[in-house]
Protein backbone atom coordinates (compact mmCIF):
# COMPACT_ATOMS: atom_id res chain seq x y z
CA UNK A 1 0.00 0.00 0.00
CA UNK A 2 0.98 3.49 0.24
CA UNK A 3 2.64 5.67 2.14
CA UNK A 4 0.72 8.94 3.18
CA UNK A 5 2.25 12.28 3.88
CA UNK A 6 1.70 13.02 7.86
CA UNK A 7 -0.03 16.34 8.47
CA UNK A 8 1.58 18.15 11.08
CA UNK A 9 0.18 20.91 13.33
CA UNK A 10 -0.74 23.46 12.71
CA UNK A 11 -2.96 22.38 10.04
CA UNK A 12 -6.44 23.58 10.35
CA UNK A 13 -7.54 19.54 9.60
CA UNK A 14 -6.15 18.39 12.90
CA UNK A 15 -8.65 21.02 14.88
CA UNK A 16 -11.77 19.82 13.24
CA UNK A 17 -14.21 17.54 14.48
CA UNK A 18 -14.37 15.01 11.68
CA UNK A 19 -17.70 13.43 9.52
CA UNK A 20 -19.09 10.19 9.91
CA UNK A 21 -18.20 7.37 7.74
CA UNK A 22 -21.22 6.47 6.31
CA UNK A 23 -19.76 4.04 3.08
CA UNK A 24 -18.25 0.58 3.74
CA UNK A 25 -16.47 0.10 0.39
CA UNK A 26 -13.22 -0.84 -1.47
CA UNK A 27 -11.98 2.31 -1.55
CA UNK A 28 -12.38 2.37 3.02
CA UNK A 29 -10.43 -0.92 2.86
CA UNK A 30 -7.43 1.03 0.51
CA UNK A 31 -7.44 4.07 2.70
CA UNK A 32 -7.42 1.86 6.26
CA UNK A 33 -4.07 -0.58 4.92
CA UNK A 34 -2.38 3.05 3.78
CA UNK A 35 -3.04 3.86 7.10
CA UNK A 36 -1.62 1.33 8.60
CA UNK A 37 1.75 1.07 6.75
CA UNK A 38 1.84 4.74 6.97
CA UNK A 39 1.75 4.36 11.16
CA UNK A 40 4.57 1.67 10.93
CA UNK A 41 6.50 3.61 8.43
CA UNK A 42 6.50 6.20 10.91
CA UNK A 43 7.13 4.09 13.78
CA UNK A 44 3.88 5.36 15.51
CA UNK A 45 1.07 3.27 17.07
CA UNK A 46 -2.08 4.97 16.13
CA UNK A 47 -3.12 6.94 13.59
CA UNK A 48 -6.26 8.90 12.58
CA UNK A 49 -7.31 10.03 9.48
CA UNK A 50 -7.07 13.73 10.06
CA UNK A 51 -3.53 13.42 10.49
CA UNK A 52 -3.30 12.38 6.69
CA UNK A 53 -5.98 15.46 5.85
CA UNK A 54 -8.93 13.22 5.91
CA UNK A 55 -11.52 14.38 8.00
CA UNK A 56 -13.41 11.32 9.15
CA UNK A 57 -13.81 9.10 11.57
CA UNK A 58 -11.37 6.87 11.04
CA UNK A 59 -9.01 5.87 13.52
CA UNK A 60 -5.93 2.38 13.85
CA UNK A 61 -4.63 1.31 16.81
CA UNK A 62 -1.55 -1.06 17.04
CA UNK A 63 0.89 -1.27 20.10
CA UNK A 64 2.78 -4.73 19.84
CA UNK A 65 0.25 -6.70 22.01
CA UNK A 66 -1.99 -9.80 21.58
CA UNK A 67 -4.37 -7.11 20.16
CA UNK A 68 -2.30 -6.54 16.58
CA UNK A 69 -4.22 -3.87 14.38
CA UNK A 70 -7.60 -2.60 15.66
CA UNK A 71 -9.61 -0.43 12.72
CA UNK A 72 -12.11 1.93 14.55
CA UNK A 73 -14.53 3.61 12.01
CA UNK A 74 -16.82 6.19 13.69
CA UNK A 75 -15.67 5.25 17.85
CA UNK A 76 -17.13 6.88 20.20
CA UNK A 77 -15.75 5.75 23.91
CA UNK A 78 -18.67 4.34 26.14
CA UNK A 79 -17.78 4.30 29.40
CA UNK A 80 -14.25 4.66 31.08
CA UNK A 81 -12.95 4.73 34.68
CA UNK A 82 -9.60 5.39 36.57
CA UNK A 83 -6.86 7.64 36.20
CA UNK A 84 -3.55 6.92 34.59
CA UNK A 85 -0.82 9.72 33.75
CA UNK A 86 1.71 9.16 31.56
CA UNK A 87 4.25 10.36 28.49
CA UNK A 88 2.62 11.10 25.06
CA UNK A 89 3.78 12.06 21.41
CA UNK A 90 1.92 12.49 18.35
CA UNK A 91 3.10 12.26 14.24
CA UNK A 92 1.55 15.31 13.79
CA UNK A 93 3.75 17.04 16.59
CA UNK A 94 7.32 15.29 15.65
CA UNK A 95 9.65 15.45 18.37
CA UNK A 96 7.20 16.69 21.19
CA UNK A 97 6.75 14.88 24.06
CA UNK A 98 4.46 15.62 27.61
CA UNK A 99 2.68 14.00 30.05
CA UNK A 100 -0.76 13.51 29.34
CA UNK A 101 -3.65 12.06 31.89
CA UNK A 102 -6.35 9.96 30.81
CA UNK A 103 -8.80 7.07 31.75
CA UNK A 104 -7.04 3.89 32.70
CA UNK A 105 -9.71 2.17 31.26
CA UNK A 106 -12.19 2.34 28.65
CA UNK A 107 -15.11 0.96 26.46
CA UNK A 108 -15.37 2.04 23.16
CA UNK A 109 -18.12 1.01 20.32
CA UNK A 110 -17.02 1.10 16.85
CA UNK A 111 -17.49 -0.33 13.31
CA UNK A 112 -14.86 -1.94 12.06
CA UNK A 113 -13.92 -1.73 7.62
CA UNK A 114 -17.10 -3.90 6.96
CA UNK A 115 -19.49 -1.42 9.14
CA UNK A 116 -20.26 -4.75 11.44
CA UNK A 117 -20.58 -2.52 15.10
CA UNK A 118 -18.12 -4.08 18.12
CA UNK A 119 -17.31 -3.10 21.70
CA UNK A 120 -13.57 -3.07 22.71
CA UNK A 121 -12.58 -2.95 26.76
CA UNK A 122 -9.24 -1.79 27.14
CA UNK A 123 -6.90 -0.54 29.53
CA UNK A 124 -3.26 0.92 30.25
CA UNK A 125 -1.36 1.79 27.33
CA UNK A 126 -3.67 0.01 24.89
CA UNK A 127 -6.82 2.85 26.18
CA UNK A 128 -4.31 6.07 26.29
CA UNK A 129 -3.48 4.92 22.30
CA UNK A 130 -6.85 4.57 21.70
CA UNK A 131 -8.32 7.64 23.89
CA UNK A 132 -5.79 9.59 22.17
CA UNK A 133 -6.31 8.58 18.36
CA UNK A 134 -10.52 9.64 19.70
CA UNK A 135 -9.51 12.60 20.42
CA UNK A 136 -8.05 13.43 17.00
CA UNK A 137 -11.51 12.57 15.43
CA UNK A 138 -13.19 15.38 17.73
CA UNK A 139 -10.31 17.63 16.86
CA UNK A 140 -8.47 17.56 19.93
CA UNK A 141 -4.91 17.81 19.91
CA UNK A 142 -2.79 15.98 22.94
CA UNK A 143 -0.80 19.52 23.47
CA UNK A 144 -4.35 21.17 24.97
CA UNK A 145 -3.91 17.95 27.54
CA UNK A 146 -0.31 18.10 28.61
CA UNK A 147 0.42 18.30 32.19
CA UNK A 148 4.49 19.20 31.22
CA UNK A 149 6.47 19.08 28.81
CA UNK A 150 9.40 16.29 28.65
CA UNK A 151 13.03 17.77 27.70
CA UNK A 152 14.70 16.13 24.64
CA UNK A 153 16.29 13.55 25.67
CA UNK A 154 13.97 12.88 28.80
CA UNK A 155 12.54 9.98 27.85
CA UNK A 156 15.23 7.86 26.14
CA UNK A 157 16.20 5.08 28.57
Amino acid sequence: MAILPIVEYPAEVLEKPCERVTQFDSSLNKLLNSMYDTMLEADGVGLAAPQIGISKRIAIVDIGDKNGRIDFINPTIIESNGEQTGPEGCLSFPDLFGEVKRSDSIKVRAQNRRGKTFVLEAEGFLARAIQHEIDHLDGILFTTKVIRYYEEGELEG
